[in-house]
């Protein structure tokens, strides 16, 4: 029998020690500004209804969602399927197979949740979740087929300072976690008003999926989509102005009262991008936010402000994004329940933080000191004074094999571990203990009832 190859699925990874200890400091960092502004965790199952997700992403969201099988003699629908006009279509058959999928993100679990539970929550509700994500996409640099999302929504309120407060909190995290970021806004309202000023209100979905590939692709690219969509050439002529705007918020907002003279949708988009500019500008808002009049972010359920930010320092796309969705909850019977959230992408910001080799030099290191085993009676001595230091909440393990010193010595310089603790026969008859610090190499012998003290300073 030939041995088997371990792998693992592409689009997924494996995490060393060393990488979870630094994905738990992004986890850790995202959720304590969570935390800091009044947002509570909830969690979703990583199943959900087929008929929850489906129609909510659009067609190209559709395509990525992994499906699961049903359990037992799952494919008994098929051994029937004769194709003759009386039978099933191939979509009735594919549903009676497999009627759950993985989520594609966490905010329509999210929109599930507040609708099944309304009447045990408080509105508006703020909520923040961190969990792993499924889609059924080709793996790139930046790209994973599970990865984790760290969102936060609040539901239940119109006010634009629910905007500036996320806006506040993409500033807060990307500083604690040393990454310079652009952070790009627009208005789904905004290009919802373009598409009604080139004469094409019907095919704005198709409008904006075209334009959210930009930062994939060129502007020709786009154009030929857009024809292939439908769209006549002197619309996409009009279009133009819009793909090419470049220049200041105030040349831009201009250029929108050119195109918005008969959009009622498209002024208020403005107005609403108005307030939140001047929100920022009164907080005297630390972080430049650029109006993108060709950010689209393509999911369907998005229906005002939308974000999106990017490293500064990294070709990577998107880092974080997300957006005002009016009645998301109305798809499973709430109506009326307006939402805004942004969710961080925690795969790509450990990325990121990896190339410009921004995390902490301290993390990875578990234990502070290192006990040396001497044998018997010196693992008992040892014992003894690690319960007395990991009671002063000071991480401290003992090598629990009595092996070469050298061994127990290379174990504590690969461990990144800065003190050694050694009772030996000396160190027993004296009542003392011999500490190393393993940056500077000075050793000396010291009281134990010193050793914390020496340890903490």
């Amino acid at each position: 029998m030939s041995v088997q190859k371990p792998s693992i699925p592409k689009g997924t990874r494996d995490f060393s020690p060393p990488e979870m200890v630094r994905r738990n400091y992004i986890f850790d960092t995202i959720r304590s500004v969570f935390g800091k502004y009044g947002y509570l965790p909830i969690e979703t199952p990583a199943i959900e209804n087929l008929s929850t997700l489906l129609g909510k992403y659009g067609d190209e969201g559709d395509k990525l969602l992994f499906k699961i099988l049903n359990s037992g003699d799952f494919l008994a629908p098929l051994k029937s399927f004769d194709r003759s006009p009386s039978s099933p279509d191939t979509r009735e058959v594919a549903s009676l197979i497999a009627e759950k999928g993985l989520r594609y993100d966490l905010t329509v679990p999210f929109a599930r949740f507040v609708v099944q539970h309304q009447n045990e929550l408080v509105f508006p509700f703020k909520r923040f979740q961190i969990q792993p994500v499924w889609r059924a996409d080709r793996p790139q640099k930046g790209r994973y087929r599970e990865f984790f999302q760290c969102d936060v929504d609040v539901i239940g309120s119109n006010s634009m300072t629910c905007e500036v407060e996320l806006l506040q909190i993409i500033h807060e995290v990307f500083s604690r976690l040393g990454i310079s970021v652009r952070v790009l806004i627009n208005n789904r309202k905004i290009l919802a008003g373009v598409a009604e000023a080139i004469g094409e209100p019907d095919k704005f979905v198709d409008i904006t999926t075209a334009i959210d590939k930009l930062d994939k692709t060129d502007i020709g690219q786009v154009n030929r989509e857009l024809a292939e969509k439908g769209l006549s050439p002197a619309s996409i002529e009009a279009l133009q102005p819009i793909l090419l705007s470049s220049g200041s918020i105030e040349e831009k907002l201009t250029l929108l009262d050119r195109f918005f003279s008969n959009s009622e949708t498209g002024k208020k988009g403005m107005e609403e991008i108005n307030i939140v500019y001047g929100y920022l500008k009164d907080l005297h808002f630390p972080c430049p936010v650029d109006l993108d009049l060709k950010l689209a972010r393509g999911l369907n359920y998005y229906t005002g402000t939308i974000i999106e930010v990017k490293a500064a320092d990294v070709s990577i796309g998107s880092i974080c994004g997300g957006g005002r969705y009016d009645d998301l909850t109305g798809i499973f019977g709430l109506k009326g329940m307006s939402g805004v959230g942004v969710s961080f992408g925690a795969d790509r910001i450990y990325d990121v933080m990896t190339e410009l080799q921004v995390f902490p030099s301290s993390l990875g290191t578990p234990a502070k000191v290192l006990f040396l085993n001497f044998g018997q009676q010196e693992e008992k001595e040892s014992l003894l004074l690690l319960a007395r230091v990991r009671k002063e909440g000071i991480a401290a393990e003992l090598y629990p094999d009595p092996v070469k010193l050298k061994k127990q010595m290379e174990y504590a310089n690969k461990r990144n571990i800065p003190f050694v603790a050694m009772i030996g026969n000396e160190e027993l008859a004296s009542g003392k203990i011999t500490l190393k610090n393993m940056i500077t190499g000075v050793q000396e012998t010291i009281s134990r009832d010193d050793l914390i003290k020496h340890i903490t300073e």
